[in-house]
């Protein structure tokens, strides 16, 4: 008889913890090898843990909500297919604390660039706490009156559960938090702390006038909401634009999309096109590929590509395409559909949302003629293309200028001014538009 030990798997270079939400598995029952044992979430992506061996669910050492370190024993399986006689019937207390003791001592959030750097006096957090206060509904506004014990007055991931434990109790402390100087760090007190109630307690519930329905955000928009907000305060967001005559191209896809699907059985969108031109573009410019760690600018050199995706839910998820310079066109094109396809069906694996050096989102699929897109941290740069519409345009010809039609697309590129200047900007947003531009009619597939 042997027991296994299943461990929270590694689910990226920036991951370093996951919530569990849904055990599968109870202890006692019977699992096979790669049977689905657990679901848990970062701030990524759902996944699921399969079992890595066959046998019974001896126990469990982490419940549902608990946020576990990569790498830490979540649950034990007994090989020879028998429950041991003291198996525990289910999750308890004192799994807890031994689970919680091994791994999580002393386990530090990683903090990104973004959360150690603090020049214009915002406050600053880790993705880790962020995610934890998303989780348990606790929005920016009230981080900002979490003392904190961490490295200049940052609240670690201790404080933010400490809170969250006082504030489930009706009772927290509370210290305003100053944003032109460093928070004072609490010290231990001799007399019993000054307790308050609630900031709840204190104040009314608010009153929504006229005819209105309240809806709470689910847990991925709550997410997407600090991803986008932590964005906006770390990068200064600037975004160029440009035009592109897209009619070769748009003729030579309508020309080859048959025959192209028939042959490689998969579907021809515009999304590979456009991500040729901008590969194309990031090898002539690879500081567009790029990201900040302090004061040191790290180049990409593999240039992995993320593709925006709408849900059927409404929520956005960003799958990449990893070495996207090494794909031809079928191959892109087997990727931008499978992870399409995949993370509208929910089986998207962790891996699929790590890694992207460069964000592309199509805004035209629904409509837009342009956007102004937030950079997908800790990327330094994130392209929208627009709807392709037919329009007349003054066309140039060795005969004289011409009112002609032609199928036009704008293009917009947001990017981080700590790293890319307006100059480089703009010159690379131009040149995925005469890529675009320059599309050969006579090319094959």
């Amino acid at each position: 008889m042997s027991l296994v030990d299943l461990v929270m798997p590694k689910m990226g270079e920036s991951i370093m913890e996951a919530t569990i939400l849904k055990w599968n598995k109870q202890p006692g029952e019977t699992v096979k090898q790669d049977e689905t044992v657990l679901e848990i979430a970062t701030d990524k992506v759902d996944s699921e843990v399969p079992s890595i061996a066959a046998g019974v669910l001896e126990e469990v050492l982490y419940k549902v909500n608990d946020v576990v370190p990569i790498g830490s024993v979540i649950a034990r399986i007994r090989t020879n297919g028998a429950a041991s006689e003291n198996a525990a019937p289910a999750y308890t207390a004192p799994q807890a604390a031994q689970a919680t003791q091994a791994p999580a001592t002393p386990v530090q959030p990683v903090y990104t660039p973004a959360a150690q750097t603090n020049h214009n006096g915002a406050r600053f957090y880790s993705p880790l706490v962020l995610n934890i206060a998303a989780n348990e509904g606790v929005p920016l506004s009230e981080l900002e009156h979490i003392p904190g014990t961490g490295n200049e007055g940052r609240v670690t991931k201790k404080d933010i559960l400490q809170y969250i434990a006082d504030k489930k109790a009706g009772v927290h402390t509370t210290t305003p938090i100053s944003t032109t100087t460093a928070p004072s760090i609490p010290t231990p007190a001799t007399t019993t702390p000054a307790r308050v109630v609630s900031e709840e307690a204190q104040t009314p519930m608010p009153v929504y006038s006229g005819n209105v329905e309240i809806v709470e955000m689910d847990r991925m928009r709550r997410l997407i909401a600090d991803h986008m907000v932590r964005s906006v305060h770390t990068s200064p967001h600037v975004t160029s634009m440009s035009e592109a005559d897209v009619t070769h191209m748009v003729h030579w896809r309508e020309k080859v999309k048959k025959e192209f699907e028939k042959r490689e059985n998969t579907k021809l969108t515009f999304t590979p096109l456009f991500i040729e031109a901008v590969v194309r573009c990031i090898k002539k410019y690879p500081l567009i590929n790029s990201s900040l760690d302090g004061d040191k600018i790290i180049i990409k050199k593999d240039i992995n590509i993320g593709m925006a995706t709408a849900l059927p839910t409404g929520n956005l998820i960003v799958p990449v395409i990893r070495n996207a310079d090494q794909l031809n066109l079928t191959g892109l094109a087997r990727q931008v559909n499978t992870l399409a396809d995949n993370a509208r069906q929910g089986k998207l694996k962790p891996e699929d949302t790590q890694g992207g050096t460069f964000t592309l989102t199509n805004v035209g699929s629904f409509g837009s003629l342009m956007g102004t897109p937030i950079i997908n941290q800790p990327q330094v740069a994130i392209l929208a293309v627009g709807a392709i519409k037919k329009r007349p345009v003054v066309l140039e010809t060795p005969e004289g200028d011409a009112i002609v039609i032609r199928h036009m697309m704008y293009l917009s590129l947001s990017y981080d001014h700590r790293i890319v200047d307006g100059s480089l900007g703009a010159t690379f947003c131009s040149a995925v538009a005469r890529e675009l531009e320059n599309f050969p009619l006579d090319r094959t597939f």
